[in-house]
């Protein structure tokens, strides 16, 4: 490998760490302004609360990628599955029938995305490639 390859080698990974660290830096700031929020009203609602969640998601999906080099999917499904289900429980008056059970049956599609991954990640990734969604 030549000196000019592993200096553009060099760079993708410094615009890779500082990419990570504003992203990161963004969810974390992102994360304390809505806690300030929540905590200024007098109590936390079910919206807050999965707001929350998709934060701490988000959070780790980062942390992930940030050890393994390797984006997480199955966060990214854990993700809509609360945002859908945030969307639900907070406009759930307003919504007709149709609306309910086209949201529920997202939910229940990405439950199976996720029930699909664990098992082809189980049952045909390699033993070190795991390492990234264990611990769920």
């Amino acid at each position: 490998m030549n000196s000019i390859e592993r200096f553009g080698d060099s760079l993708i990974e410094v615009f890779h760490l500082v990419g990570l660290f504003v992203i990161g830096g963004t969810i974390v700031w992102s994360a304390i302004h809505e806690y300030i929020n929540i905590m200024s009203k007098s109590h936390a609602g079910l919206d807050d609360i999965l707001l929350l969640f998709i934060y701490l998601e988000l959070g780790a999906m980062t942390g992930i990628f940030f050890r393994t080099h390797r984006l997480p999917v199955i966060f990214l499904l854990f993700i809509a599955m609360t945002a859908v289900t945030r969307y639900l429980a907070i406009d759930l008056k307003e919504l007709g029938v149709l609306e309910i059970t086209t949201l529920a049956g997202c939910i229940l599609v990405l439950s199976i995305s996720v029930l699909v991954l664990r098992y082809s990640e189980k049952r045909f990734v390699t033993g070190g490639d795991t390492k990234s969604t264990e611990s769920l």
